[in-house]
């Protein structure tokens, strides 16, 4: 079996923690370094039985950080990236475009920096696999249509043109430099360990501590959902198995609305709980629609699953109820992440 030296980014945060784990049970012959920069959304306790491994090195730190990101090339010997790190929430950017500018942007580039000095030209055997989002796309209308590869950028918050931007730096690194870069855009994720700012996770806490759920306009925004565990196959298969200068969509084919998947939620948590039905649908509260919010998103997944063979397998009901399940019984995980980001 052939041994590769892997660097994931981003690797204690959500989807980060899921690729590590999937990674380090299907390849135990691979070495596994992770480089986080554990802010309010990357927690050590994701990766907490990980890290103990032998063949697991975790080190904190900022990719923004050059001379940090080359010893880790350097000393590592890197001979693989799957880059997740990234500010992600869609409202923070709003409010603090520039952090996501610097760290999306700025990071991206500073990896795509060492690993052209480290490889050098010498590109068998190597990859650079960079995550992106379907938000690039910009917004479908309601009545169909779905984003494919060849569908034109349009991001309409910081966050999605930062991502924009930073998807053109790995495409100019591939046709300069000869790179052997792959990128992928995915719909929204869901599952466990979410940090809970985001709707699923934000809504299952709310409704277990009686809160409000905010709704913004009239919870007609459509979404694209895909399963987390589903998501880390997908990267699993596109590392492995594209073409370099490829890029893939990877969706859930699972559109919801917002106000629909609120009260499926409500449903869900209410039910666990042994509430009553419908015990929780007075919480629910609509509020000034959000600055650029796009009207829907839904991925075309064709070529993922034509060209590689991967296809999202976990049927939503099973995921989400999964996904509740895990919040209920790790309530002290929420209120910890919670604490950590206030700090």
């Amino acid at each position: 079996m052939t041994q590769r030296n892997i660097l994931i980014t981003g690797g204690a945060g959500f989807i980060g923690s899921h690729l590590v784990e999937h990674f380090v049970e299907s390849y135990p012959h691979y070495r596994i370094v992770i480089l986080d920069k554990l802010t309010y959304a990357g927690n050590p306790a994701n990766i907490e039985s990980i890290t103990a491994r032998p063949n697991v090195t975790f080190i904190e730190g900022d990719i923004t950080d050059a001379a940090l990101v080359d010893s880790v090339f350097s000393k590592h010997n890197i001979d693989g990236v799957i880059h997740l790190a990234a500010e992600s929430h869609v409202d923070r950017s709003i409010s603090a475009p520039l952090v996501f500018a610097h760290n999306n942007i700025i990071g991206t580039i500073t990896l795509l920096e060492a690993a052209r000095k480290a490889w050098r030209g010498e590109y068998e055997g190597k990859r650079f696999h960079h995550i992106s989002t379907d938000e690039v796309y910009g917004a479908l209308p309601l009545d169909g249509g779905r984003f494919t590869e060849e569908t034109r950028y349009d991001p309409h918050s910081p966050y999605s043109a930062s991502k924009a931007s930073s998807d053109h730096f790995v495409r100019a690194y591939h046709d300069t430099y000869g790179m052997p870069t792959v990128i992928t855009n995915c719909s929204n994720n869901y599952g466990e360990r979410q940090y809970p700012e985001k709707l699923i996770p934000l809504f299952i806490y709310n409704i277990v501590n009686r809160r409000k759920l905010p709704v913004y306009g009239t919870g007609s925004n459509v979404r694209d959902w895909l399963y987390v565990k589903d998501h880390a196959r997908a990267i699993d298969a596109v590392f492995h198995r594209a073409k370099s200068g490829q890029t893939y969509n990877i969706g859930g084919s699972n559109e919801w609305t917002n106000i629909d998947l609120v009260r499926e939620l409500i449903r869900m948590v209410d039910s666990e709980m042994g509430n009553p039905e419908g015990h929780s649908n007075e919480l629910i509260t609509y509020v000034e629609d959000r600055a650029g919010h796009d009207l829907r998103y839904a991925i075309d997944s064709a070529k993922i699953e034509r060209e590689i063979g991967w296809r999202a397998e976990t049927p939503f009901a099973d995921g989400l109820r999964a996904t509740v399940r895990w919040y209920l019984d790790n309530r002290e995980w929420a209120e910890e992440s919670l604490r950590r980001a206030n700090k």
